[in-house]
């Protein structure tokens, strides 16, 4: 058996009993030269949904055709954990608020959220928004939560951290875009905001900040995606990794050690799942309320001087 057949007959898994199987039989077929070259097929996304009940083939569409472009809408693992975090959010912040609204006291998980909830307000929207940021409060909680529901999922045996595809943080980072600039627009009105595009510099210098500033609007949504998967993906391969050196060694003398650091490792993860989320709510609150103050610094400069 080759690697590949080995490492494709598991697909994608994630506990770390499934991933060791995985490289024992690689390392059996005396393959374990390029054994790592294939260990991030763990990461990536599949047609297949691995339960403690065995695998479940995911529904698969033709590809459409769209503007010359072919768009795959087939159902993969990754866009299941999407809905299941969905549906868990829906589900669980509804049974908080009304659990809430019957009590003058939050008390069990409806306290719980109340807590994330004044945190992101008083300590993410305000400080980086204003007052006027509480409007968008809705938005950033939404984002703050499905990205930490996502994020923890992926921590599960059989499960997977949407997160760690580049495609699902992209779109997280496409929304945060629009939503940036219709703060901004909405806070300046739309001429302040095309003014905002020439950097205040000489008309003959706008052939070159024009083209600056626009590429700025897009670099901070692109600094969101990538930071976002990034940080998701790198402790899976560290993980998968580090339990790949017991077969490389192909002794179980070292097994303690990459053990130890496998659950370090793993209450790291844990971390970086609430901080990940926490630094992509307030990087996106933070891009908003630079848009919408702007027009009040320049308010205030003129009124300065």
């Amino acid at each position: 058996m080759t690697i590949e057949e080995t490492l494709a007959s598991t697909q994608t898994e994630h506990s770390a009993s499934q991933v060791a199987d995985t490289l024992h039989k690689a390392a059996e077929s005396h393959d374990s030269g390029n054994l790592f070259t294939h260990l991030l097929e763990h990461v990536q996304d599949s047609h297949e949904l691995e339960t403690p009940f065995g695998h479940f083939e995911l529904p698969h569409f033709a590809p459409v055709n769209i503007f010359g472009m072919e768009i795959d809408f087939s159902i993969t693992k990754h866009v299941v954990f999407l809905w299941i975090a969905a549906l868990i959010l829906i589900v669980a912040l509804r049974v908080a608020a009304k659990k809430n609204s019957k009590s003058k006291v939050p008390s069990g998980f409806g306290n719980l959220i109340e807590i994330f909830v004044q945190f992101i307000r008083d300590e993410v929207v305000i400080p980086n928004m204003g007052k006027g940021g509480l409007k968008y409060l809705s938005f950033i909680l939404t984002v703050f939560f499905y990205i930490l529901l996502m994020n923890l999922l992926g921590l599960i045996p059989y499960g997977a951290s949407a997160t760690g595809n580049v495609s699902v943080t992209a779109g997280l980072a496409i929304i945060a875009f629009f939503m940036i600039q219709i703060s901004s627009i909405k806070a300046q009105g739309i001429k302040h905001y095309l003014a905002h595009l020439t950097g205040g510099v000489h008309w003959a210098l706008w052939p070159i900040m024009v083209p600056i500033e626009v590429l700025g609007l897009f670099t901070k949504p692109f600094a969101l995606c990538i930071r976002l998967f990034a940080n998701m993906t790198g402790g899976h391969i560290v993980i998968v990794s580090l339990i790949g050196l017991i077969f490389i060694f192909k002794s179980w003398v070292i097994a303690p050690i990459p053990a130890l650091f496998v659950l370090g490792i793993n209450f790291l993860e844990l971390f970086v799942a609430f901080l990940q989320a926490y630094v992509f709510a307030m990087l996106t609150s933070l891009f908003m309320g630079l848009g919408m103050q702007s027009e009040h610094h320049e308010e205030s400069e003129a009124h300065s001087h």
